[in-house]
């Protein structure tokens, strides 16, 4: 039987007073000059408070912040008496920020093409508390990006200027190079300018070749896209097979944890084969807290 799914929030957005609002921490100046808090502060003065503070009721009209500290001390320092809150089911104070999604680069792109349907691109600069050229090159992030890579790196926090580095790729490259940033956790822009490097020149978008890779003596280059290319197939033979040997793994490490949680074979083997024993114990263990932490949470 399924277990009911607890909804973290309530549905509604309430009215509070800030008064009755009682902060997990201080906001103090040094915070108030920041860059984040002067944009969220741009964006309060121009359009107003977008996003809901949460909260949890701790006694009496009173109410503790769980996120939203900035926003709540910009509409204080600002003499505004009343705020949008969501009531939190839970008081997730030490833990809530971790669980917070924040915006990608993809989203962002999004964001500001959504925002540019019904304003410009000064509004929308004036409201962040950024130039204009900023919220351009925003709104072009994904130019000459193909769909399956935007799709595959929608959720990740790469760096913009790796953008640029896969935008002299073509489109069937682009996909290659970000498959291989995600299975080794790698976003960064050398990672992808050494990616490129090691690309042939009939899967570069622009014929002719940069100066960085220019300046590779030849021998070295072609030994790079040797190497690059190596890599793309381990990857893929890894992919293919990654199910099949995960799930091997997994029935073969339970079946020798029931070995293992016998009496009379744990015995046997601490006594004749204990450095056996402690290793077979060691990689149970890890199989098992993998497989807990990859398993679906409540919401």
């Amino acid at each position: 039987m399924s277990t009911p799914v607890r909804a973290s929030f309530e549905p509604k957005v309430i009215m509070l007073k800030t008064a009755a609002l009682v902060p997990s921490r201080e906001i103090d100046s040094r915070t108030q000059k920041d860059p984040k808090y002067r944009q969220i502060e741009a964006s309060v003065r121009q359009i107003g408070l977008v996003e809901p503070i949460i909260v949890f009721p701790i006694a009496k009209g009173q109410y503790r912040v769980l996120d939203g500290h900035k926003r709540l001390d910009i509409m204080t320092r600002r003499g505004v008496n009343e705020v949008q809150c969501i009531l939190a089911t839970e008081d997730e104070s030490f833990t809530y920020n971790k669980r917070v999604n924040y915006l990608t680069p993809v989203g962002e792109n999004q964001m500001i093409l959504k925002a540019l349907k019904h304003n410009s691109e000064a509004t929308i600069a004036k409201a962040l508390a950024v130039n204009t050229r900023t919220i351009q090159r925003k709104r072009d992030l994904l130019m000459g990006i193909c769909k399956e890579a935007i799709d595959l790196l929608k959720d990740r926090r790469i760096p913009v200027r790796a953008f640029a580095v896969l935008r002299r790729m073509k489109p069937v490259r682009q996909v290659e190079v970000v498959q291989l940033m995600i299975s080794s956790q790698k976003y960064s822009e050398g990672f992808a300018q050494a990616l490129l490097a090691g690309t042939r020149a009939e899967m570069l978008a622009e014929p002719g070749e940069s100066r960085a890779v220019k300046a590779i003596p030849k021998e070295q280059r072609i030994g790079m896209e040797h190497e690059t290319e190596m890599l793309l197939r381990d990857f893929r033979e890894a992919e293919s097979s990654y199910g099949a040997n995960l799930l091997t793994l997994s029935v073969s490490c339970r079946y020798v944890s029931t070995i293992l949680n016998n009496t009379k074979v744990s015995h046997y083997l601490s006594e004749r084969f204990p450095d056996i024993l402690r290793e077979l114990e060691t990689v149970v263990k890890l199989v098992e807290s993998d497989s807990t932490a990859q398993s679906p949470t409540p919401i």
